[in-house]
């Protein structure tokens, strides 16, 4: 009995040996991947700083929470209600916001590049040096948000709006600014539009005095009117494409 009793013990100890190894192998491979070793924290309470990633969180009601320095990337947020939370640096990379709501949030340098974000509200929220970089976001609403340095470079802004938004040293380099309405917005400084497609983009009394890469081809295509300021060495057209409202 002693030595199968032995026995046993020497076949579990081995068991646990290789199991040990196994999962010591999976850590491994976890950090040489640059992965992080524990799952996301998808059952979680909002907190600063909790990771969320890869997490599914649509059709919530989770205003006012604080995320700030969270971990949202790849998460789908679809539906979702954020407004009035803190998004302070947070990590939204290619998450999913469709229709999400963030009005009067606060998401200064937060990371919005890459996300898919048609139709979302961003509404009173202030993104001031955020990026949304390479960002979808057809049809969402910027209205009276706080844009200051915020990167928008190769972002697709079809139909967009950035009426009485503030955007001194906004980017929006190589972005899709088709139909994107600017009516109202406020711009105290540079403006990069260097190669953006600006088809019937409603710049109707805006200053772009001091915008930089506009050429003459973008401004004919846009929709100003007789108050439109542009940079030196740009002309209004003798016709102004949009009907007047």
């Amino acid at each position: 009995m002693a030595q199968e009793s032995n026995g046993v013990r020497t076949l579990a100890t081995r068991h646990d040996v290789l199991g040990s190894g196994l999962f010591g192998l999976a850590v491994g491979l976890a950090l040489v991947a640059g992965t992080p070793v524990w799952a996301a924290e998808c059952g979680s309470t909002p907190v600063a700083g909790i990771d969320w990633s890869q997490c599914s969180k649509k059709n919530l009601m989770l205003q006012g929470s604080d995320f700030q320095g969270a971990i949202l990337a790849d998460a789908d947020l679809s539906l979702t209600n954020l407004s009035g939370t803190n998004l302070t640096s947070a990590n939204f990379e290619k998450a999913t916001l469709v229709r999400a709501w963030f009005t009067g949030a606060q998401a200064d340098k937060a990371n919005f590049s890459k996300i898919e974000a048609y139709r979302s509200g961003f509404d009173s929220v202030s993104a001031q040096g955020a990026s949304f970089a390479g960002a979808e976001l057809q049809r969402a609403s910027f209205k009276g948000a706080k844009l200051d340095g915020a990167n928008f470079e190769k972002a697709e802004l079809g139909r967009a709006s950035f009426a009485n938004a503030a955007l001194t040293g906004t980017n929006f380099s190589l972005a899709n600014l088709s139909r994107a309405d600017f009516k109202g917005a406020t711009i105290g400084g540079p403006v990069a539009f260097d190669s953006a497609f600006m088809f019937l983009t409603r710049i109707e009394g805006l200053d772009l005095s001091a915008a930089t890469g506009l050429v003459q081809a973008q401004v004919d295509l846009a929709c100003g009117d007789e108050k439109t300021k542009l940079p030196a060495g740009l002309s209004m057209p003798t016709g102004w494409p949009c009907a007047q409202e």
